[in-house]
């Protein structure tokens, strides 16, 4: 993608611009290097006059990965011995294989790809896929759920050791949900099929063939309101689930320093369970 928004605060064009630049001033004060188009100095002291700090569309994100799904349903009646439902089963993920940012601005490019970037941004995991399996029954659906994130970077900024050679790997994440429907489907009483009214040609002759009258049964147009403890119960939808079954805690992320863990891809809370109720009208 050409043409990308690139923008970046005071505070962090000053920081890369003394992390490498090209010649300094006699006060010690960075002249050239990264971002230096975006600072204005007084040229005797190297003061900081003005920071330009505006976001431009001048920046360059490339990304290349496969997203695949594999998905088959099993009818069981298949096999010949009535029917004793229907199994789904489920297989979808996200391969990202590069995400690198660049720019003339940037100076050069960033990676992204398979690392914590940081609180701001987030991170851009290699590997996510989840697996389900369901089975429906009638009103009965039930199944499970299988989440999975594979292994990336930490932040090199605050876990880089060895000289730069090895770095900090924030571990996968695996987790199992559960969820169990019950809908009510009841089937209508023996009072709705037979309910007065009567279309208004009901009992309008016809002519058929060999013009010979012939009177044209009734036909019933009327509609059966259902009232009482059946229509409420009809077409309600109960839930049973549980989110992550194993109590599994979210990998530990030295980069993050607000809280430890990377909240965009995993959470806190833990082994969750929630009852629903819903009502079709």
């Amino acid at each position: 993608m050409r043409n990308a928004t690139f923008g970046r605060d005071p505070n962090t064009i000053l920081g890369n611009n003394y992390g490498g630049p090209t010649r300094t001033l006699p006060n010690g004060a960075p002249k050239g290097g990264i971002f230096s188009d975006l600072i204005q100095r007084d040229p005797v002291t190297g003061a900081v006059l003005s920071v330009n700090g505006s976001l431009q569309n001048t920046a360059r994100n490339i990304t290349e990965g496969l997203d695949y799904e594999a998905f088959y349903q099993l009818d069981t009646s298949i096999f010949g011995r009535g029917s004793f439902g229907t199994f789904t089963f489920t297989f979808n993920g996200n391969y990202l294989a590069r995400w690198v940012r660049g720019g003339v601005e940037l100076g050069r490019t960033l990676p992204r790809d398979n690392r914590f970037v940081g609180v701001r941004l987030g991170s851009f995991p290699r590997n996510r896929w989840y697996s389900s399996v369901f089975y429906d029954l009638g009103g009965l659906d039930a199944g499970f759920i299988v989440h999975y994130i594979g292994q990336y970077w930490d932040n090199s900024g605050v876990t880089t050791f060895d000289g730069g050679i090895s770095r900090r790997k924030i571990r996968e994440w695996t987790t199992l949900d559960l969820i169990v429907n019950y809908t009510f489907n009841l089937p209508a009483s023996a009072a709705q099929n037979e309910v007065a009214g009567y279309a208004r040609d009901a009992g309008k002759n016809v002519k058929p063939k060999g013009d010979k009258d012939k009177n044209v049964t009734p036909v019933s147009t009327a509609e059966y309101n259902p009232c009482g403890w059946r229509a409420w119960l009809n077409n309600t939808t109960i839930t049973l689930g549980m989110n992550n079954v194993f109590d599994q805690d979210p990998p530990f992320v030295a980069g993050n320093f607000e809280n430890g863990y990377d909240q965009r891809q995993a959470n806190i809370r833990g082994r969750i369970w929630y009852v629903a109720l819903t009502k079709r009208f």
